[in-house]
């Protein structure tokens, strides 16, 4: 294994924790806690799903062809694929959180920033995951198609990841300023953990962003059924695979 990958691995992992911790302090109890009953305690669920699904789902699931360098990819690709299943669900319900608790308030949607950008991450998101499930699942295109379409996979998956913390920072920000208004200048206790939650996010999505770019770090060519779709790998275990199987890793 290349040098200092796995103290940056450990170091990923550890911030997502401490992400997770904050966000979870954050809108569990300085903001109120959580409920579904229309309330700002409903609202509170879709910044900790957001970044629990787009951020530390998402991020992980892009790592898995990192951390797994050398094991079989059928198994790699089936871990990513449910990691961003698991993502979609947060995603689903933080937006039905939101939308409700606007209609329920009868306030005005899509008029910010974050919820332009925010609508555009998640539509290239499924989108996305629909062109992965279709291009390197099914088993309708060959090997030659999906070394021409992996660099777009790799481009977007990464390009997805940066825009979801981009948009988390903005929405963490946003929320500071509608819940404290002028006293956010006061950096009062909400103020400080909101904006660690933000430094500790951009923290996270650096390291990750390093891990899964820096080549000496991407998955060993390994002499298996790597080359074929999920669906056909399971039987034809015999597949001895060839040199472009190092133009298809991860």
């Amino acid at each position: 294994m290349p040098r200092f990958f796995y103290p940056l691995l450990a170091l990923s992992q550890l911030l997502a924790v401490i992400l997770l911790v904050l966000t979870g302090y954050w809108t569990g109890h300085m903001l109120g806690g959580f409920a579904w009953d229309g309330s700002l305690q409903q609202f509170n669920l879709h910044p900790l799903l957001m970044i629990l699904g787009l951020v530390f789902l998402y991020g992980d699931a892009i790592l898995m062809f990192r951390i797994f360098r050398k094991e079989n990819k059928t198994v790699v690709k089936v871990i990513h694929m449910t990691m961003h299943v698991c993502s979609m669900i947060c995603i689903v319900i933080a937006l039905k959180a939101v939308f409700s608790y606007h209609r329920d308030q009868h306030l005005a949607t899509f008029f910010s920033a974050h919820s332009w950008i925010g609508f555009l991450t998640v539509l290239m998101f499924f989108m996305q995951w629909l062109f992965g499930f279709v291009s390197f699942f099914l088993p309708w295109l060959n090997s030659d198609k999906r070394i021409d379409l992996l660099p777009f996979h790799r481009f977007f998956g990464i390009a997805i990841f940066a825009m979801s913390c981009a948009t988390a920072v903005v929405g963490v920000n946003e929320k500071l300023l509608l819940a404290l208004s002028s006293d956010y200048s006061k950096m009062g206790p909400i103020a400080t953990v909101g904006n660690l939650v933000a430094l500790v996010l951009v923290a996270f999505a650096l390291v990750v962003g390093f891990l899964v770019t820096y080549a000496p770090y991407q998955r060993e060519s390994t002499p298996d059924i790597e080359k074929l779709p999920l669906t056909q790998a399971a039987s034809m275990r015999d597949f001895q695979a060839t040199d472009d199987d190092r133009v298809l890793e991860e």
